[in-house]
């Protein structure tokens, strides 16, 4: 049923938006973002989910920080505040164009949000990982986080993104997905969001 979105295995691309070296110090909990994300993707690899990675100005802003574990996709490099440059939107076509996207990366309020504007107007159903997506300051995060969630997109967690995607023990791969959750996820401070609602 469309519109309450539900994620599957079979529809669904992982978008990681901009995780680079120079934005490191910068980023509000930059290394439990990066933690989270690298997660998602691990699963993805297990479940068979593609995963399309960008980086921005990577001359100036440096390469994808190692610890994603992003070794083998292509990155694609751009200057503009959304991932669906030419060459992203190329490779969607290519995946049989997606109808949902996981969204994960930097900066919630900037490249985050053009592209989650972007897939919407394609008709693509957007989750967005909330403890997977940050911004230099708390305060941008959170207003672009409610801002996106006015205009269609889901907002989730790592974990719910993993659980959804195996949808109980029966799943083929439910115990390479439980691994993953081990480790409970890190805070990264979106209480704050629920109590300013």
């Amino acid at each position: 049923m469309a519109g309450i979105g539900r994620l599957s295995t079979k529809d669904a691309v992982l978008l990681l938006c901009d995780m680079q070296e120079k934005f490191r110090p910068n980023i509000f909990q930059f290394t439990n973002i990066v933690s989270n994300a690298s997660r998602l993707l691990q699963a993805s690899r297990v479940l068979g989910i593609p995963a399309i990675l960008t980086e921005q100005y990577p001359k100036g802003l440096g390469p994808t920080v190692p610890e994603l574990g992003a070794e083998g996709l292509t990155a694609h490099a751009k200057t503009s505040f959304t991932m669906m440059i030419e060459e992203v939107q190329n490779e969607m076509q290519t995946l049989g164009n997606p109808k949902q996207a996981i969204l994960c990366g930097i900066e919630a309020h900037a490249c985050i949000a053009c592209t989650t504007f972007d897939l919407l107007e394609k008709g693509i159903e957007v989750h967005i990982v909330s403890d997977a997506v940050s911004s230099r300051s708390q305060t941008d995060r959170l207003f672009a986080l409610s801002r996106l969630k006015q205009s269609g997109a889901f907002l989730t967690t790592t974990e719910a993104v993993l659980l959804q995607l195996v949808q109980g023990a029966k799943h083929p791969n439910f115990k390479e997905i439980q691994q993953l959750m081990m480790q409970p996820s890190p805070d990264t401070g979106l209480l704050a969001y629920f109590s300013a609602l």
